[in-house]
């Protein structure tokens, strides 16, 4: 066999090898649906970006993403792609970490606000109890300003709160829609002075809130404030008020409301992961990856 057909012949078999740094763009694309949202999730350029999963495109020979009214849409070949480009990563980072990891014990102290606790972290805190028994895990519940004063503090070690995006030196994990939320065919919404039920008065969507209502011209009152989100989920299921929350969070049996309800829209949010200034722990960094992992998958969200 000549040289040049054994070099040919390499260079196709190279091709067939995926990056997985490309396949990570890919489904942070995927996920969010905008390269500028990803971008910032995964610390590169809005360009670094394009460029990865024009890389990506041009190995596979298909387009991935196309433009509509919306933002980024998967194109079919999109789709095909995605799933198997999840497996591909959860296989990835689940070798990796069984090679790499080493025996971890002690304590990890954990900042949570009260609305993240549920059904977006307790599938991950799980996994982590799971995989390093030897850990004990003790859970920080309060507003997202508390928690990043605490962790300023030294009394926590690692946290995940809830910030207006772009507003934050911390690692961006998600972003999401902050929405109102009012009772099933609920009539809150339509009372002047509209009556508010906030988790406490230093909740993160506090003041986004009542900016967003002084601008619409729109009245309120506070109907509850007290750090406690299941009287602030009580006082909405029995219509005596609305809320805000994000779209991921509003349980089933609670509505989210439109700007068609009369209400102005609210900023965009992000779920935030912060370390402290100095060394973390082994166990803070181990209950980070998981975080960030878990986080950055495809959760069920109320967000249409």
């Amino acid at each position: 066999m000549l040289k040049e057909e054994s070099i040919s012949i390499y260079n196709a078999l190279m091709v067939r090898n995926f990056d997985i740094t490309l396949i990570r763009t890919f489904t942070a694309v995927a996920d969010q649906g905008s390269m500028t949202i990803a971008a910032n999730m995964l610390h590169l350029t809005q360009g670094a970006v394009s460029q990865q999963i024009k890389r990506l495109e041009d190995m596979l020979g298909c387009a991935l993403f196309e433009r509509d009214k919306r933002g980024l849409r998967l194109t079919d070949a999109g789709e095909r792609l995605l799933g198997n480009a999840r497996r591909l990563l959860l296989l990835n980072d689940d070798i990796w970490a069984d090679m790499t990891e080493l025996t971890i014990q002690g304590s990890v102290r954990l900042g949570v606000p009260y609305d993240l606790v549920g059904a977006t972290l307790a599938p991950v805190l799980k996994s982590y109890a799971e995989r390093h028994p030897q850990v004990e895990i003790s859970l920080v519940c309060a507003s997202s300003p508390e928690l990043l004063a605490e962790l300023e503090k030294g009394t926590i070690d690692l946290c995940v709160v809830e910030e207006q995006f772009g507003a934050s030196r911390g690692e961006c994990l998600s972003v999401e829609r902050l929405v109102w939320v009012g009772a099933k065919a609920g009539n809150a919404y339509r009372k002047v002075p509209l009556p508010i039920s906030m988790v406490a008065d230093t909740c993160a969507f506090r003041s986004s809130v009542f900016a967003a209502l002084s601008n619409d011209g729109r009245r309120w009152r506070t109907v509850f404030e007290n750090g406690n989100i299941e009287a602030t989920t009580a006082t909405v299921r029995t219509d005596l008020a609305v809320t805000a929350w994000l779209a991921s969070t509003v349980p089933a049996d609670l509505d989210i409301l439109s700007v068609e309800e009369g209400l102005p829209e609210l900023p965009v949010f992000a779920i935030n992961l912060h370390l402290p200034k100095g060394d973390a722990t082994p166990q803070a960094l181990e209950l980070a990856r998981h975080i960030r992992e878990g986080l950055m998958r495809p959760r069920q969200s109320a967000a249409a």
